[in-house]
């Protein structure tokens, strides 16, 4: 189990050190080459573009807040074939892009230390790669905290830059927003097809927004970290993203814009002098840093969750006894990156990880889909991605559309690494996974009325109690081992005693008749109903150390008296007389979970007598904390 010793503020700065990289300071350059000013608007609609794969992911994270992000949703949701895509595209997207940001370190270098050949800038991206690889070995909170102090630092850089800028704007490098045929260079689109273009350009400038949850398994209180670390970080970065480029813009005349490599640079020395490019380079030098640093944090968590489904060789699941980091994921995301650096051409590469990037974004949609229609009743986020489903539906049709874009050299090797995928689980996986999809589980929901307990059930409810930190207690065990009684007809208050006699009687040493008699009297002496459809029909036994809890529904209703509505839900309670202090503890968190919101209908709804257990196990947030026992 990996330790939990990340925040909201770590999140913040994991995600937003992801996306400000080249897509901040190269990419402006060659965005304008193709629709001018309104790569302003451009910016602020690939922002949009990526609202509903991140409230997709953040409702995900929140119901299941484990390493490896995208493979874990992907395969629990749609299936592990898919979760072997997403696992392995997840984590190779990551580390080409954390590559070409080590490579971006030491190019960066070039302007401070003149000189620099290509073998020496990727030495550079090797030493930075060799530090990286230390800092996150030793301590996933250093490594954050790390990642805190450069982001920070970055934004309060480029902050700095808008501020000083925005004075010296010129509205007339601003108009035509719209370049109009004659603006632009022969064979260039031009007007709203131009910005459309554009905005598939710098779509991906956004793409590291959704990394974070990759660790979220590490995230204390992730019911709320997550929401805020990552919608933080995509507000900040959206504004910085579109102050920039539009100050730039207003700065920079277009001829010297156009396919420019420095385009910040550019408008830092128009606007604050010869100091501004200074301060701009060691603003992108820490997102370089930023990028690469939270590269081998996320994408080592990929490899390790698969390696716990059995997906991947079982010793990358292993973390360090003394650090408690996956160690040995951590390494061979590092090996991977050597390669890269040392051997490949980062740039094409980095180009075809963001088509692969975008496919699990796709995926990604399918999945919250799938989940929400699942019926699973463990599948329980805390947070519910707004305008479901449609903005999920175009916004899919939309990243296809962006695929298509990149060029056909992107969509094949794509189309390989699919390849590769395919034959990786055929030949390494084969039948080894064992765990079942929520896709399934629907199916068969679809198909058959006689309705099997899903295992993913069970380990949903495993990971909620994860998440919510949730020690169990007494009542916990006495509600995982009590019986659960299901009842369809109607049925008077005597066949139902009838009924919870015969089941007791099987777990106490008491006859079924002694126990009838017993449930009998009690409710002479006082009725048992609470409410309106709730009884908790209760009485003391002979002996010591005796208690049993029963859970009824009956769905047509148990009929009391003709002065109460018909009865379907009880909690049958029997103790002996030692047990009168746990017996009053137990009436406290049944009185706070049936009077939590939507309990009501939650019990109506639950498909199976398992599915009315893990309501009432799952409610530890409607129940008082654990009292000591006595």
């Amino acid at each position: 189990m990996l330790k939990k010793q990340l925040g909201s503020l770590d999140l913040f700065s994991i995600a937003a050190g992801a996306m400000i990289s080249s897509g901040l300071f190269v990419l402006p350059g060659a965005a304008f080459d193709v629709a001018g000013p309104s790569i302003i608007l451009a910016y602020f609609l690939a922002g949009l573009l990526n609202v509903p794969v991140l409230v997709a992911k953040i409702e995900l994270a929140t119901a299941m807040p484990m390493s490896g992000g995208s493979y874990y949703h992907i395969g629990r949701s749609i299936g592990p074939f898919a979760g072997v895509i997403a696992g392995i595209g997840n984590w190779l997207s990551i580390v080409l892009k954390a590559a070409f940001a080590l490579v971006g370190i030491g190019a960066m270098l070039t302007d401070w230390i003149p000189g620099l050949n290509e073998r020496e800038i990727r030495l550079i991206a090797l030493v930075a790669c060799f530090m990286f690889t230390a800092i996150n070995l030793v301590s996933t909170k250093h490594s954050g905290r790390f990642q805190t102090v450069l982001v920070l630092s970055m934004i309060a850089i480029l902050a700095m830059y808008i501020i000083r800028a925005l004075p010296s704007v010129d509205g007339e490098r601003i108009v035509p927003f719209f370049w109009q045929a004659a603006d632009v260079p022969e064979g260039s689109p031009w007007g709203l097809r131009a910005t459309f273009l554009a905005t598939g350009m710098v779509f991906i400038s956004f793409g590291g927004l959704t990394k974070a949850v990759d660790v979220s398994e590490e995230v204390t209180n992730p019911t709320r970290s997550i929401p805020a670390g990552l919608i933080a970080a995509f507000i900040v970065v959206t504004v910085v993203y579109v102050m920039t480029v539009f100050v730039t813009v207003g700065n920079v005349a277009s001829d010297t814009l156009r396919g420019s490599l420095i385009p910040i640079s550019l408008g830092a020395r128009g606007s604050m002098g010869a100091i501004g490019p200074w301060f701009i380079d060691m603003a992108a030098f820490f997102a370089f840093v930023t990028t690469a640093n939270a590269g081998i944090l996320s994408a080592a968590r990929s490899p390790m969750a698969m390696s716990r489904d059995g997906l991947m060789p079982a010793f990358l699941s292993k973390t360090s006894k003394r650090f408690h980091t996956p160690h040995y994921a951590i390494l061979l995301t590092s090996v991977t990156l050597i390669i890269f650096v040392a051997f490949l051409s980062i740039q094409e590469l980095a180009k075809t990880a963001s088509a692969v990037l975008v496919s699990i974004f796709v995926l990604d949609n399918i999945s919250l889909m799938v989940m929400r229609h699942s019926g699973l009743q463990n599948y329980r986020p805390t947070f519910k991605a707004p305008f479901y489903p449609w903005s999920h539906i175009l916004s899919s049709i939309v990243y296809v559309l962006v695929i298509l874009n990149m060029g056909w050299t992107s969509i094949a090797i794509t189309v390989g690494f699919i390849f590769f995928s395919i034959l990786w689980y055929l030949t390494y996986v084969g039948r080894k996974l064992q765990y079942e999809s929520a896709f399934v589980h629907m199916v068969r929901q679809v198909v058959s009325r006689s309705l099997l307990r899903s295992g993913l059930e069970d380990e949903l409810q495993k990971v909620v109690f994860t998440r919510d930190e949730v020690t169990e207690d007494r009542f916990d065990e006495l509600v995982r081992h009590c019986a659960v009684m299901d009842i369809e007809e109607s049925i008077s208050m005597k066949e139902m005693f009838r009924r919870v006699s015969k089941t007791l009687s099987e777990r106490i040493e008491m006859s079924e008749d002694d126990l009838y008699e017993l449930l009998v009297a009690r409710e002479r002496q006082s009725s048992t109903v609470i409410h309106p459809g709730l009884a908790i029909p209760h009485i003391v036994v002979e002996g010591s150390g005796v208690f049993h809890l029963i859970l009824l529904r009956c769905k047509q209703g148990v009929v009391y008296s003709e002065l109460n509505p018909p009865i379907t839900t009880a909690f049958v309670l029997v103790g002996s007389q030692d047990e009168r202090n746990f017996h009053l503890k137990t009436l406290m968190n049944i009185a706070h979970i049936v009077q939590a919101p939507g309990f009501e209908q939650a019990w109506e709804g639950a498909a199976t007598p398992e599915a009315l257990r893990d309501l009432v196990l799952l409610s530890r947030s409607s129940r008082p904390p654990s009292l000591p026992e006595e």
